[in-house]
């Protein structure tokens, strides 16, 4: 077990190092980072350590575990009919005027949703980010006319900072754009879903969802971060957590 713990947690230290220089610095990044280097120090100290800390410790990770399988498998089967009638796209950062990698995920799964049934609105969220130039919903909504959806049938919501603001500045647009009610299915990326379909509750919204895939190198940091996320969430429903 102990050249297990030390080759695995190399591994994610040596991945770790690979994607500095390619995403932000964000709370999961570093949670990640500092997790694999206190696995990698405990794995050396392997032999030094009592085995009931061993056991303890062992059973303690499979909460995290059984958390973050549960946010899989939740966030990846989807339950969208495609007879929404408006699909409302969380944002994931831009850089200058480019959608990120986890945003053209998000986007792409709209796409397929919107192809199904080309009536359907949707809806791009996010305001002004520190690297952007332009809103994230602006930049949503160019990937999205540059691939065919008219622009008519695309709605812009440009100032939230977070998820909540998200949909709940959604659904003032949504409320005006619908006086008779509207159906909706949420899309963002998988490990996000639980929440976001959670918070839509909160405001009033009773969606469908839809995950986006995620890259796997990007499941440690993503689901770490997650997971203080939700516990935000829990106990501040309307707070800053994005």
């Amino acid at each position: 077990m102990k050249y297990i713990l030390l080759v695995l947690s190399a591994l994610s230290i040596l991945l770790s190092m690979m994607l500095f220089p390619r995403v932000h610095f964000s709370i999961g990044f570093q949670l990640h980072l500092a997790l694999s280097i206190i696995a990698f120090i405990y794995a050396l100290f392997w032999k030094n350590i009592p085995r009931k800390v061993h056991i303890t410790l062992g059973l303690l990770c499979l909460i995290p575990l059984c958390f973050v399988l549960f946010l899989a498998i939740y966030g990846n089967v989807s339950n969208a009919d495609y007879t929404e009638d408006v699909v409302i796209v969380l944002g994931a950062g831009i850089h200058g005027e480019t959608v990120s990698r986890p945003l053209a995920r998000r986007l792409d799964t709209a796409l397929e949703h919107w192809r199904e049934n080309p009536d359907t609105y949707i809806i791009t969220t996010g305001g002004l980010g520190e690297r952007a130039r332009i809103t994230e919903a602006e930049a949503m909504a160019r990937y999205l006319i540059a691939r065919g959806v008219p622009e008519s049938q695309i709605l812009q919501e440009n100032y939230s900072t977070s998820t909540y603001e998200n949909l709940l500045f959604a659904k003032e647009i949504l409320d005006e754009h619908f006086p008779n009610g509207f159906t909706a299915t949420v899309v963002t990326s998988d490990f996000h879903i639980f929440r976001a379909v959670r918070t839509a509750r909160s405001v009033g919204i009773d969606p469908t969802r839809t995950g986006a895939e995620t890259d796997w190198y990007m499941w440690p940091a993503s689901y770490l971060r997650e997971m203080l996320s939700i516990a935000n969430f829990w106990f501040f429903p309307n707070g800053s957590s994005d």
